[in-house]
């Protein structure tokens, strides 16, 4: 009976005003997209297993949910929005000679042990630049996360960009084994700089290097730390990552963004197809990224098509409970409340025809003989009714 009333560990119920301001909030966010040429795209909520194997870089194999069909394949329920994409705009969009913009809906299911306390079903919606691997795609991503939030009410967050090329130069000058680069990746996902110098001096690094990562702490802050990264910058490769951002943050102003901006020179990526910049939007009420981009260039080669590309998810849930913890109000359409009594019901249905043909909402409720008209206003309060009418 237990497992009848309550749902698993990881996922929830949404009703009521919770699940209004969410719907409310999709619909403004979907509409920005709109505003900059997004194409709506509906993937499945399964694939096979392939579409998320380890090589392409999404989420580990063991925390996927996987499941077979009758006819013996491996499917699993999508844990990242962007490889799903990948492989429709590598399949169906192929021949496509202009850059394809896409923007998407959806859940994804991560079955993590870790994630103790947090869902386990979270709601993406996200957006995907396919075919352009200029400094304006790049641009034009991060300008749209921006008046995104703002178009939900956000007043105050940060996006924060890096570059993979940085942080990758200083782990290939390390000459570390395979097996070693994954525990330093690890360390600066935590921010633990300690960590990092340890297992540096453990393999003998050379303190020129080692004072180079040790800097990385430093290197987060206005556009004025690039000019700070550009004297750790060991490789060309390095050296054009810091150029890139510079150009970036430049189209940004014109985008009236650039105030939003920071830089984060030791950011690196949680999935492993990034290949370029990488951001994440973060503000208050909420210890988690509210939104997750990248470039993913090489991604495409893996579903059979070489297509620079660049995207991002927002995480609603997060975004949701930054928004109550900052008392932002989000203003969801209500609904009129129209009671009557049982003899009046042709009344009512012709009264609720006309508000509704104006425009209004209306819900009717037949008012029973032992029923209070606090119970009806409480009633009305909990479905954020905003006029009840008696007729």
């Amino acid at each position: 009976m237990n497992r009848k009333q309550h749902t698993p560990e990881g996922v929830r119920d949404i009703y009521g005003r919770e699940c209004k301001e969410k719907l409310y909030i999709q619909e403004r966010l979907l509409e920005n997209f709109h505003a900059y040429g997004y194409q709506d795209i509906q993937p499945p909520t399964f694939e096979y297993m392939d579409v998320f194997r380890e090589e392409v870089g999404s989420t580990s194999v063991q925390e996927l949910y996987k499941f077979i069909d009758r006819e013996g394949n491996i499917l699993a329920l999508r844990p990242d929005m962007t490889p799903s994409i990948a492989r429709v705009a590598a399949t169906h969009f192929a021949e496509e000679e202009v850059p394809i913009r896409l923007c998407y809906l959806g859940n994804t299911f991560v079955n993590h042990v870790s994630y103790q306390g947090r869902l386990k079903e979270n709601t993406q919606l996200g957006a995907e630049l396919v075919g352009d691997a200029s400094v304006t795609a790049d641009a034009e991503m991060i300008a749209m996360v921006g008046s995104g939030l703002h178009k939900i009410g956000l007043k105050e967050f940060q996006i924060s960009i890096g570059h993979v090329d940085f942080i990758q130069s200083l782990l290939q000058a390390t000459g570390l084994e395979d097996d070693v680069l994954p525990e330093i990746r690890q360390l600066l996902v935590n921010r633990n700089f300690y960590g990092i110098a340890e297992v540096l001096r453990k393999h003998h690094v050379t303190n020129q290097l080692r004072e180079a990562f040790g800097k990385l702490s430093e290197l987060t802050g206005g556009v004025e730390v690039l000019e700070q990264a550009s004297a750790i910058a060991l490789s060309s490769q390095a050296k054009a990552a810091i150029t890139r951002l510079r150009m970036i943050y430049e189209i940004l102003t014109q985008y009236d963004i650039h105030r939003y901006i920071t830089f984060d020179l030791s950011m690196s990526g949680n999935y492993g197809y990034y290949s370029g910049i990488i951001f994440r939007a973060y503000t208050y009420g909420t210890g988690d990224a509210i939104v997750r981009g990248g470039r993913y260039d090489r991604l495409l080669e893996k579903f059979g098509n070489k297509l620079p590309s660049i995207g991002f998810a927002i995480y609603i849930n997060e975004l949701l409970s930054a928004l109550r913890r900052q008392e932002i109000d989000v203003t969801i359409p209500t609904v009129t409340l129209l009671v009557y009594v049982a003899k009046d019901l042709p009344k009512a249905i012709a009264l609720a025809k006309e508000m509704r043909r104006a425009g209004e909402a209306v819900q009717l409720l037949e008012l029973k003989p032992q029923m209070k008209q606090a119970v009806i206003e409480a009633y009305g309060k909990r479905i954020d009714a905003g006029e009840i009418r008696y007729l």
